[in-house]
């Protein structure tokens, strides 16, 4: 039997859809006009699992999992091991300098580009967020030990 790469992909979808549903079931899903905190993820997981459904019915021309090149692992090995460090730092040192330091180490590491243009699109890339989130939309921003 082979496998496309698009029905395993969307049979991954699924189950991860499932996982949402599974993990959030004792979430209240609330009404329209009062969401619970469940309403979202529990939305979000059932059009996740309606997409994947469509890539797997329509995946019959995509690439066979064995012919993919798995070349590129090791770049996506370093963005897995870069993003996880800056998920477990991010209460501890807070938005502004944990997300500079995971674009910042995206654009060093991983694409390789020169460190002060890297250096400078990440702090404006985090102050820009920053701005728009906890400024504009008055969104709770995790300020970390340094209170910024």
């Amino acid at each position: 039997m082979n496998i496309r790469s698009d029905h395993l992909a969307g049979g991954v979808f699924i189950a991860l859809g499932l996982l949402v549903f599974i993990l959030g079931w004792n979430l209240p899903f609330g009404q329209i006009s009062t969401p619970g905190a469940g309403m979202l993820p529990k939305m979000l997981a059932a059009l996740m699992i309606a997409c994947a459904v469509i890539v797997i019915a329509t995946g019959r021309d995509s690439e066979p999992v064995s012919a993919i090149p798995w070349s590129d692992w090791s770049h996506a090995a370093l963005i897995i091991v870069i993003s996880s460090v800056a998920t477990l730092l991010y209460a501890t040192l807070g938005f502004l300098i944990t997300m500079s330091l995971l674009v910042f180490g995206l654009l060093t590491i991983v694409e390789r580009k020169r460190f002060l243009p890297a250096a400078s699109y990440a702090i404006l890339l985090t102050v820009f967020a920053y701005w728009l989130f906890a400024i504009a939309l008055k969104a709770p921003i995790e300020r970390g030990i340094l209170w910024f």
